[in-house]
């Protein structure tokens, strides 16, 4: 009995600990995220934004969660009810479930597994079935013609990010994030990061994951002007904002994914002091909040792309691009090989 608590149960006690501690930072960090979301959009346009509950209105978002969870579940009566409800279940368990091998400090990750960049690749891929099952349980035509033109758009900026992902793979020689983090680690500081000498990809990589996670000026999946909500059309109360959810999440583990493969993680931009003295995490959480920024800006300054538009940037444009990009990578680190 001991032998099976402390090489069984123990180990799994704490991976579950972990993660819950995880699973609760990550949903506050969120709340406050997209407070400042709001904040930014407000300041662009001249506006307060929310300022009401709580000081400087920081209590809004749990405001907005008490009153999606105290309203009223509204499901269509043609509806398939069990892949209905089960459709954001999906969407935000793998946005969270995406976090699990995220190393946001040295040695802080739930699973630090050999092929964690693979693994996030692979959920972030299967959040295209949440949209599908949403669309297609709510038995609308117009939730699952907007739910094909979803699946369409993520489908297509993926296959960017997969080309820039493999342009750091080759830099970095590992699939592991801690050592893609570590691989970046050097006398330059932040000049050793990969968004210098990678910078074409950097940028497709910022604007692909404004695609990928439903962001203006690429929000077609909602596009309220013109589908109302698009697949979640016929979505009210916890449901939809388990959709919200998992936007959010998705969102903010793109920009962690930007701060490992691009801007050193964890390390500080000069391993000197005082920089040294700061812990890896709040280098990593401002790096993030940095690119969640710039996020933002975008929303709050750039017009909506048109759906043709859309599609040409990320076929004509982004496709070729990173296919160039990758044979040069190759090239360039083999001629390097082979001179050293």
């Amino acid at each position: 009995m001991a032998e099976f608590w402390s090489h069984t149960a123990l180990p799994l006690l704490l991976i579950v600990g972990e993660s819950l501690l995880l699973m609760g930072t990550l949903l506050i960090i969120v709340a406050f995220l997209l407070y400042a979301d709001r904040k930014v959009w407000a300041a662009v346009q001249l506006r307060r934004g929310p300022n009401v509950v709580g000081p400087f209105g920081l209590l809004q978002s749990f405001a907005d969660l008490l009153k999606f969870a105290f309203k009223e579940a509204v499901i269509p009566a043609a509806a398939n009810k069990g892949i209905f409800l089960l459709a954001p279940i999906v969407t935000a368990g793998l946005a969270l479930s995406a976090w699990a091998v995220m190393p946001v400090a040295k040695g802080w990750a739930v699973a630090d597994i050999n092929v964690g960049i693979l693994y996030i690749f692979a959920i972030s891929s299967l959040q295209v079935y949440g949209v599908i099952m949403a669309g297609w349980a709510s038995n609308s035509k117009y939730a699952f013609l907007a739910a094909l033109r979803s699946a369409a758009q993520m489908v297509s900026y993926e296959v960017s990010i997969g080309f820039v992902i493999i342009t750091v793979l080759l830099c970095a020689g590992t699939l592991n994030l801690s050592g893609i983090v570590e691989a970046q680690n050097g006398p330059l500081g932040l000049f050793n990061w990969y968004w210098l000498p990678l910078l074409p990809m950097f940028v497709v990589f910022f604007i692909s994951a404004l695609a990928e996670t439903n962001r203006p000026p690429f929000d077609l999946l909602e596009a309220e002007s013109e589908l109302v909500a698009g697949f979640m059309v016929e979505y009210s109360s916890t449901p939809y904002m388990l959709f919200m959810l998992g936007e959010y999440v998705a969102i903010v583990l793109m920009c962690g994914m930007g701060t490992v493969l691009f801007l050193g993680g964890w390390l500080p931009p000069f391993p000197v002091a005082p920089f040294t003295w700061i812990p890896g995490v709040l280098w990593f959480l401002l790096k993030t909040c940095f690119l969640f920024f710039l996020i933002a800006m975008v929303k709050a300054i750039v017009p909506r792309y048109r759906y043709d538009q859309l599609m040409r940037l990320g076929w004509k444009v982004f496709l070729p691009l990173s296919l160039l990009m990758v044979v040069l990578v190759a090239a360039i680190l083999r001629l390097w090989q082979q001179g050293a």
